[in-house]
């Protein structure tokens, strides 16, 4: 598998975050929504790259997205990887965490970096109809840190054959300050306020479950305050901290047990040096830790000619789990 090379010009951490964005601002293809009522009365919104009962879907490998913080099917890296599998033969699937997919849950309840409930029963959902297929799960950002404790708490039956987590904060504590520093300010404020925007929407069931107030809301102005406020104990946590450490992935990533690549940049925005291993991993994680990158960024080619250099590593890494590739 090829190395990640920032475009010339672009290795900057915040060109290589922001970029995508101005770069790809529709998505590369339209999705086939499909909605998914949960056991206790909410629902799950899934984005498929086609139709997926049909006949020649069915025969298919399966490309399993997890999302990051308050992401979409619209932000560029989804769109973007699950084109790039489909175009691989692959059935590619993003599930939307709650509330993450243009329309506020029913429940009070939303996610977090440890909640792995909703990702058990969409993949049993998805093994239950394809119970023969390669299935390759992939997480970004918070689905990544998701997705590496899904896998430790579901090490002898994970129903994923293979995983890939991208720029995933495995250390909560220290990425949440990192983030209030310096230019990362502004992505700090952007998650902030897409947070705070969703949590507006169902202010009537917060106040129910925590007691707080439209101007609690508001009032917020720090990631870490977010989650100490409503995140936290709206999940079963004493408080920030304590969410923090019970939810960091690098606690269980050696726990892993499926063949597991974990992809870093050093100088991504969100993070510090405490995301990466400073222990011994086992021999299935593949780990790598690249010089330039951003945070989900990996922008290589050229200024005029960019390349998303995620959309063609990854489909390669995978090549030997997919026998329909021609």
């Amino acid at each position: 598998m090829t190395t990640f090379i920032p475009a010339k010009g672009l290795a900057n951490p915040h060109l290589q975050t922001l970029l995508p964005r101005f770069i790809r601002k529709a998505p590369r293809f339209q999705p086939v929504i499909q909605t998914l009522e949960t056991p206790d009365g909410d629902f799950l919104d899934l984005a498929w790259s086609e139709e997926w009962m049909n006949g020649s879907a069915n025969e298919k490998p399966l490309f399993i997205l997890f999302h990051g913080l308050e992401g979409s099917f619209h932000s560029p890296y989804a769109n973007g990887l699950m084109h790039a599998f489909a175009e691989q033969g692959w059935l590619a699937v993003m599930m939307h965490f709650r509330g993450c997919s243009g329309r506020a849950n029913r429940l009070a309840r939303a996610y977090h970096s440890g909640e792995t409930d909703d990702a058990r029963f969409f993949l049993n959902y998805l093994h239950q109809h394809f119970p023969k297929q390669n299935k390759v799960a992939l997480g970004v950002s918070l689905g990544g840190n998701m997705l590496v404790n899904y896998l430790a708490t579901y090490r002898h039956d994970p129903l994923v054959d293979a995983a890939t987590i991208v720029s995933a904060p495995l250390d909560l504590a220290s990425s949440s300050q990192r983030i209030e520093q310096g230019f990362s300010r502004v992505y700090c404020q952007y998650l902030l306020n897409s947070l705070k925007k969703n949590a507006l929407k169902k202010e009537p069931l917060l106040h129910e479950s925590l007691g707080i107030q439209r101007t609690d809301i508001t009032g917020l102005k720090s990631l870490y305050a977010f989650d100490d406020v409503i995140t936290a104990p709206l999940h079963g946590f004493t408080n920030a901290a304590d969410y923090y450490r019970q939810c960091s992935g690098i606690h269980v990533l050696d726990k892993v047990a499926v063949p597991l690549q974990v992809i870093h940049a050093q100088d991504d925005p969100f993070m510090t040096q405490r995301v990466v291993p400073d222990f011994r991993l086992p021999d299935n994680i593949h780990y790598r830790l690249f010089k330039h990158g951003g945070h989900v960024g990996f922008v290589s080619g050229s200024v005029i000619q960019p390349v998303f250099w995620l959309e063609r590593a990854m489909p390669a890494y995978y090549q030997h789990l997919n026998a329909d590739v021609h």
